[in-house]
């Protein structure tokens, strides 16, 4: 089972609300995608700990419904 580009944007926004996402579908199968996410969440916080927060708004998607995610993470301008 996939999950739409949608349903993991409405996610991550639902978690980090003030997140600027950009969601790209890598091989159009559903499976595997990028995702830009910029929050203030991520201000002073690691690489790592950034992409933890975003997992974690996945709620335990990835390795299941969501097989691949690249993620990138950076703080507002």
């Amino acid at each position: 089972m996939a999950m739409s580009a949608e349903e993991i944007e409405t996610l991550i926004r639902t978690a980090l609300p003030d997140a600027q996402v950009t969601i790209t579908d890598l091989a159009g199968d559903g499976d595997h995608y990028s995702a830009h996410v910029v929050s203030s969440a991520f201000v002073g916080r690691p690489r790592v700990a950034q992409h933890k927060l975003v997992y974690e708004a996945l709620g335990g998607r990835m390795g299941g419904v969501l097989h691949a995610l690249q993620l990138t993470t950076a703080v507002p301008n």
